[in-house]
Parts: structure tokens; sequence; C-alpha cells
């Protein structure tokens, strides 16, 4: 039963967080709802025994990914104006509708789903070494290692995209001035 609050808590807040984080105009603040949220996504993972991944989602995740996008938004100087101002009474209404929409999606996504009676069972037969060390390098460096290398690549090139722009916005407001 404590197995089921748990995990019925981490997904609301998972859920939650991150409908906070697309909501939210300031990128910061943006930034923190998405760190709530992979811990709630955390906290399913060590419920399905998958304490290591649990783990590389903090620690990579939370932990140095979301530092760099920290990183980069006080780079570029991001600010909540930046985001424009008043809304218009279409937009208000085209997120409003979208919001209906997917939460419909959400809803009979559910009712097709099987859910187990108890979340401790599984329904389907999981591999013992699930969520190991060793199935996730395993994976990652031989399945996953183009994908993974790609990744990387795609995060470098971010980074220098992002001092491109900082200095170039420097730059430019020195040439108003």
């Amino acid at each position: 039963m404590l197995d089921l609050i748990i995990f019925y808590f981490a997904a609301v807040i998972a859920v939650g967080a991150a409908v906070m984080m697309i909501m939210q105009r300031n990128p910061v603040a943006s930034v923190l709802y998405l760190v709530v949220s992979l811990v709630a996504q955390a906290i399913l993972y060590v419920q399905l025994n998958a304490l290591f991944v649990g783990a590389l989602l903090i620690i990579i995740y939370t932990g140095a990914i979301l530092v760099l996008f920290l990183f980069v938004i006080m780079l570029l100087n991001l600010r909540g104006e930046h985001f424009g101002g008043k809304q218009s009474r279409m937009g208000r209404a085209s997120k409003i509708a979208i919001t209906v929409i997917l939460f419909a999606e959400m809803v009979a996504i559910f009712k097709q789903v099987a859910i187990p009676e108890r979340i401790g069972t599984q329904a389907a037969a999981v591999a013992e070494d699930f969520g190991s060390v060793e199935m996730v390098a395993s994976h990652l460096f031989k399945e996953y290692l183009y994908p993974f290398e790609l990744t990387s690549i795609l995060l470098l090139v971010a980074i220098v995209g992002a001092v491109v722009l900082a200095k170039r916005d420097k730059t430019e407001k020195m040439e108003d001035a």
C-alpha cells in the first residue's frame, strides 16, 4: 500500500512540475521545476529497483545538464521581460484548447492501459539485472554508442552557439552606444 501511495505521489509531482515548467515565463524558474520533475522521476525508477538509473538521473541530468542550462541562461542574460508582455485573447484561448486536448488524450491513454493491482507486482517478466551498472554500460557502449556520442556533440555545439550569441549581443550593444 505504501508503494502505491509513493508511486502516485511521485507521479503527480513529476507531471505537475513538468506542467509548471512549461507554463513559466522565467527560464530560471522553469529549470527549477524541471529539477523537481526529474527528482520525482528518479523516485519512480528507484521503485522499479533500478537504483543505478535513478542515481544517474539525479547525478547527470539534475546535477550536470541543468547546471549547464542555468549557465547558458545566465550567459545569455535572459530575463522574463524578453518573453513578451501581455498575451492576446487568442493566445490564451489556444493554450487552453491545447491543454484540454492533451488532457483528453492522456485520459484516453490511461483508460486503455491495464494497471496491475499492486505496483510491486510486474505484469511482464523483468530481467534480473534491470537497471544495474553492467546492463546500462552494456547498452550504452554497445548498442547506443552512436546516439550517445551524437548527444555529446550536440551539447558541445549548443555551448559554442550560446557563447557566440552572447558575444555577438555584447558587440552589438557596444556599437549602439
